[in-house]
């Protein structure tokens, strides 16, 4: 009888991370090869790679480790078909305008791409698209092939948004069901590529495109923006709770705008309140991603249409602890499934 190897032990039960839980819990694959340790990750490597401890931990161990990431699919409502090209689609919602919630998808996307995911970023504001201008092709149209749109690609993530069908300054004069079926093209019918998570940056409040996606779009989860501020938390949980009967899970809560950092005297200054993210988060028993500082750069490089990851290095750990959260989610064999039924 082969002796079980320790060092795989402990790997599995390492849980010195954002959630909380084990490797094993989060649904890691942990492999002895021999010569090395293989963990296959349900996350992007760069998770395990960027955490301390788990870094410490592979220098106690006698056997090398290498680590490889394959995102899987995680559970959907029950009775809607899953995304062929995206494996997770993830809603960016706020329940309220003004919270920076487009900026937070548009960066949040970017910083899944840096760790090593395949993204996809959709604007479902159908009324006020502003991905278009926040990745700098608002002067681009997308194209038509074989009745699919043609994405635009910004830094190697595709893109979709009414803003690339129509003028920038032409209003979206639509009602629901208008509003509904363009949505659902928008997610059907362009040219995806292979996903781990495309982002939906979904627009203020909870009206028709909400349900729309809540009720009948392939969704794993949404992401709650919100300020410190009570007013804009009022609302920010109305978004939470809309999901939650409509049993979309909320995967966590990330407060924008939290402070001012002077770059004088280094201190972080409160410009809304303060903890009301936070206090969202456990009212509404959810993680809470992160805060991100009030920042002018920021704001000027969403005009100009590029990245602001170099500014605000949190993005990164909101994208990570992201990441985690969803690991801890069921999986949804239901593709893998049918394709062992028809062989």
């Amino acid at each position: 009888m082969v002796a079980k190897n320790p060092d795989l032990e402990r790997v599995h039960a390492f849980r010195e991370t954002f959630s909380g839980h084990s490797l094993a819990e989060m649904g890691a694959q942990a492999q002895d090869l021999g010569s090395e340790i293989q963990i296959t990750t349900p996350f992007p490597v760069t998770v395990l790679e960027d955490n301390a401890a788990f870094q410490a931990l592979k220098n106690e161990l006698s056997t090398p480790v290498k680590l490889v990431s394959k995102v899987p699919r995680f559970a959907i409502k029950a009775g809607i078909q899953s995304h062929p090209k995206a494996k997770n689609v993830i809603c960016v919602a706020s329940g309220k305008g003004g919270v920076g919630k487009s900026t937070v998808a548009v960066n949040l996307a970017r910083a899944l791409k840096s760790l090593g995911a395949k993204v996809g970023l959709l604007d479902a504001d159908i009324y006020g698209p502003s991905v278009p201008k926040m990745v700098g092709h608002s002067d681009q149209k997308a194209q038509v092939e074989q009745k699919h749109l043609i994405p635009i690609m910004c830094d190697e993530i595709p893109t979709i948004s009414i803003g690339y069908l129509i003028d920038e300054e032409t209003p979206m004069v639509w009602r629901g069901p208008m509003i509904s079926s363009a949505l659902s093209q928008l997610l059907n019918e362009t040219a995806w590529p292979e996903l781990d998570y495309l982002l939906v940056d979904c627009p203020p409040g909870t009206g028709d495109i909400q349900l729309t996606l809540g009720q009948k779009m392939p969704i794993t989860g949404a992401v709650i923006v919100t300020t410190p501020q009570q007013v804009a938390n009022i609302d920010a949980l109305k978004a939470l709770k809309m999901f939650e009967k409509v049993e979309v899970p909320v995967l966590g809560v990330v407060e924008n705008m939290s402070y001012f950092h002077c770059q004088s005297c280094d201190a972080k200054n409160p410009l809304l309140g303060v903890g009301g993210g936070r206090a969202l988060a456990e009212k509404g028993k959810t993680s809470f991603l992160g805060s991100l500082a009030f920042n002018h750069q920021i704001a000027q490089n969403m005009d100009q249409g590029r990245s602001a990851l170099d500014i605000e290095p949190e993005y990164a750990e909101i994208a990570k602890r992201l990441a985690e959260s969803l690991s801890i989610r069921p999986r949804d064999y239901s593709l893998g499934i049918k394709k062992q039924i028809i062989s």
